[in-house]
């Protein structure tokens, strides 16, 4: 991780190794936090931050499924960022705010525990390097709509994508496939999985997944590219049958599977329709086409 001068820390910009912590903070021992992983790009009209409000909606929704508050209203926090993208001088980078349970009660009930709010940037590439990647099935199941929101994003959730995906690097892939509790495909580990069969675009459904900004964004360019997108449960033969498969989210972007446990997806390269939504989507960020400029926030 490269380092930059600033973060926002409760309201005040401290440098980078000021930006510090009790280790009795409640957030490090139970994961009581939420977060949201965001991207500034750089354009014709300078950096700017996809879908924003998008992610700050959810940010807010995260907490409140935690039962967090905070004192930050959603637009202090977006100017935060914006203003922290401006101070560091950088027009392309990952945006991370984060809510998080302080010091006070170390116990499980949080509603009396101060919270704090953080917000980091830095530059960095695509999570899994923009390349063609490879993935397993993993033995390990995406945590259950059962059992909690799953449709947040709260910071604890992903202590099953950190054993998932390092399942996924013992046996050689890139990253991990998690299957929901009926046993179809959910999700990757820190990403939505799309499948492409017959020129038509399959994902699964919401229900059992984190309904992705990335994911939704894809499947509106899709569908502006006259490809239809089904939203359905998938099996994982129809998974291992697909002509295409790719992954898609914030730090990942869109990201072609062409290998899964083993075995070739298609031809074993990445596919036309993969290809052109990851090229689509590559120009929607950057600005340059038209009609999804309401996506970005310029600094």
């Amino acid at each position: 991780m490269k380092k930059v001068d600033k973060i926002w820390l409760d309201g005040k910009l401290v440098d980078w190794k000021d930006a510090k912590v009790h280790v009795l903070v409640n957030a490090l021992h139970y994961g009581s936090a939420v977060f949201e992983g965001i991207r500034c790009y750089e354009t014709d009209h300078g950096g700017a931050v996809f879908r924003l409000p998008e992610h700050i909606d959810r940010l807010f929704y995260s907490a409140s499924c935690l039962g967090i508050k905070t004192g930050f209203s959603k637009d202090q926090i977006s100017k935060a960022i914006i203003d922290l993208v401006k101070i560091n001088k950088i027009k392309e980078c990952y945006v991370r705010p984060l809510i998080f349970c302080g010091e006070g009660n170390l116990g499980l009930n949080i509603s009396s525990i101060p919270t704090s709010v953080a917000v980091a940037v830095w530059p960095w590439g695509s999570l899994l390097g923009g390349k063609e990647s490879s993935a397993i099935i993993s033995s390990y199941r995406r945590l259950s709509p059962r059992s909690a929101p799953i449709d947040a994003k709260v910071s604890g959730y992903y202590a099953n994508s950190i054993i998932a995906s390092a399942e996924a690097k013992k046996k050689g892939a890139d990253e991990a496939i998690l299957l929901d509790d009926d046993g179809y495909i959910a999700e990757g580990a820190g990403e939505n999985i799309f499948i492409v069969r017959n020129s038509k675009i399959y994902t699964p459904a919401k229900g059992a997944i984190l309904p992705g900004i990335t994911r939704d964004s894809v499947i509106q360019i899709a569908k502006d590219i006259d490809v239809k997108v089904i939203e359905k449960k998938i099996s994982v033969d129809e998974l291992k049958n697909a002509d295409e498969v790719f992954f898609t989210g914030t730090a990942v972007e869109v990201c072609p599977v062409v290998k899964i446990n083993n075995h070739k997806v298609g031809n074993g390269i990445s596919g036309s329709i993969t290809l052109r939504i990851k090229e689509e989507y590559s120009k929607t960020v950057r600005g340059q086409n038209k009609k999804y400029k309401k996506w970005l926030t310029v600094i």
